[in-house]
C-alpha cells in the first residue's frame, strides 16, 4: 500500500503545487485504501505526510511551500494496516534538476540499492552502513549520522537502529525474519544536521546544501533479503523523465 501511494504521488507531482497537496494525495488515497497514514499524530507530527524540499534532509511538515522547477523532494510515506506498518520514501525531481541535484539524488538512490545488497542472514549491520558510506562519500557527498533506518512491523520505530555509515563486520548480526527500513539520508555538502527550533520537527543541513534519501522496508532472509515496499511500477521521478534518468 505504502509503495502505491508513493507511486501516485509521482504520477501528480509538478510544478506550482503546494506541499500540502501532497498530503492530501497521501492522505486520501491511504484512507481509501481502509488504513491509516502512520505519520499523522505520531508523537505530534501534524500531517500524514513528510515533505522534505532541497535542504531539508526529512520530516518536512507539507505547508504552503509551493514547488519549483529545478526543486528536489523526498516524500515519505508510511502506512498503517491491521495494525503493520510499511515504509518507503523516495525523492523527486520537479521539472529539470541541476546538476548537483542530479548528483545527490543518484547518489543516495544507488546507496539504498547497495545497502540492501548486503542484507542477509549472518551479515552485520556495519555491512550495510559500510556499503552506503563508501560509496556515498566515493562521489563527493556525504552521509547523515543523526538519523538512521529502524526496525518496524506493529510499532512505527523499533529496534535495530540501522545506520547509513560504519565499519564491515561491525554491529547486530542479521537474522532471518528481521524487518528494518534502509534509508539513506545524503548530503551534497557536510553531514551534520539540525532541527528547526520553531516547529521542532524539520530537518535542515547545516550548510543549506541539497539533500535527497531513498527508503525501503526490507525482510532478512537466509539467501538475501525481500523488499516490503517493493514497486509494481517504476516511480515517475519528473514531468521530464527521459531527460533526467538518462544517467
Amino acid at each position: 500500500m505504502a509503495a502505491e501511494t508513493l507511486v501516485l504521488v509521482g504520477e501528480k507531482l509538478r510544478a506550482g503545487m503546494t506541499t500540502e497537496e501532497i498530503n492530501s494525495i497521501v492522505h486520501e488515497d491511504t484512507i481509501r485504501r481502509g488504513a491509516y497514514p502512520a505519520p499523522l499524530n505520531y508523537k505530534g507530527f501534524p500531517k500524514s505526510v513528510c515533505t522534505s524540499l532541497n535542504d531539508v534532509v526529512c520530516h518536512g511538515i507539507p505547508g504552503n511551500e509551493v514547488l519549483k522547477n529545478g526543486d528536489i523532494i523526498n516524500v515519505d510515506v508510511t502506512t498503517l494496516y491491521n495494525g503493520f506498518h510499511g515504509d518507503t520514501s523516495a525523492t523527486f525531481y520537479i521539472g529539470t534538476p541541476s546538476p548537483e541535484a542530479r548528483l545527490v539524488v543518484e547518489t543516495a538512490r544507488r546507496g539504498l540499492e547497495l545497502g540492501i545488497a548486503e542484507v542477509r542472514e549472518g551479515a552485520r549491520l556495519g555491512d550495510i552502513g559500510y556499503a552506503i558510506q563508501s560509496y556515498v562519500e566515493a562521489q563527493g557527498c556525504s552521509v547523515v549520522r543523526d538519523f538512521v533506518g529502524h526496525g518496524i512491523g506493529r510499532r512505527f520505530h523499533e529496534p535495530p537502529q540501522v545506520k547509513h555509515f560504519g565499519k564491515r563486520g561491525d554491529g547486530q548480526r542479521l537474522k532471518a525474519g528481521m524487518i528494518f527500513t534502509v534509508e539513506p539520508m545524503v548530503n551534497l555538502g557536510r553531514y551534520e544536521v539540525e532541527i528547526d527550533a520553531d516547529d521542532k520537527w524539520t530537518v535542515r543541513t547545516v550548510d543549506g546544501e541539497l539533500s535527497a534519501q531513498f527508503e525501503h522496508t526490507v525482510v532478512v532472509t537466509r539467501d538475501g533479503c525481500e523488499v516490503l515496499t517493493q514497486r509494481q511500477k517504476p516511480l515517475r521521478f519528473s514531468e521530464n523523465l527521459s531527460a533526467v534518468l538518462a544517467v
